[in-house]
């Protein structure tokens, strides 16, 4: 397994709009297994493919506090949500930010796993909002674009003071 560059917003590549996966194969296995390993290294709750530079309707979830319930989803759909969430979001993209961000408390995602095995599962609360925060990415959603053009613009001078910093 390999631990893959997460991309940082601005990026570009960010904004992709990721395809559906139509091969179930070895390398997608490969792709989930390094997606995860790279979420938990991270230390995150969910990753998107998109986040890594690679353009495919996967994500990986793991909101337990064990850090034992992956989830994975190919090719996901939401088909029924309902509430108001009140959960505030940070992304492995965009560090150290936490922002309100409008979700659902609840949703019914249709998908695959990595074997192309097709299920519904239920989420609600931080789960219900991880599916939809990365499934925004697979659009070409950053989170922080559902804030106002002055939080945008002061986040992203925060994030290339932080670069700075870094370098």
């Amino acid at each position: 397994m390999t631990i893959l560059n997460i991309l940082r917003y601005p990026d570009a590549r960010l904004h992709k709009t990721a395809a559906p996966v139509t091969v179930f194969d070895d390398q997608l296995k490969k792709l989930a297994r390094d997606l995860a390993e790279t979420m938990y290294a991270a230390p995150g709750v969910g990753l998107a493919a998109t986040q890594v530079d690679v353009h495919k309707q996967v994500i990986v979830l793991d909101v337990s506090e064990r850090r034992d319930a992956l989830v994975t989803l190919v090719n996901p759909e939401i088909v029924e949500s309902s509430g108001a969430s009140d959960i505030e979001e940070g992304c492995l993209s965009v560090p150290g930010i936490y922002e309100m961000v409008p979700r659902a408390e609840r949703v019914r995602v249709r998908a695959h796993d990595a074997n192309g095995n097709a299920f519904t599962l239920e989420a609600q609360g931080l789960l219900a909002v991880c599916i939809q925060h990365e499934m925004d990415h697979l659009q070409g959603k950053v989170f922080v674009e559902y804030l106002s053009q002055l939080k945008q613009t002061r986040i992203r001078a925060r994030l290339a003071k932080q670069l700075r910093k870094s370098a």
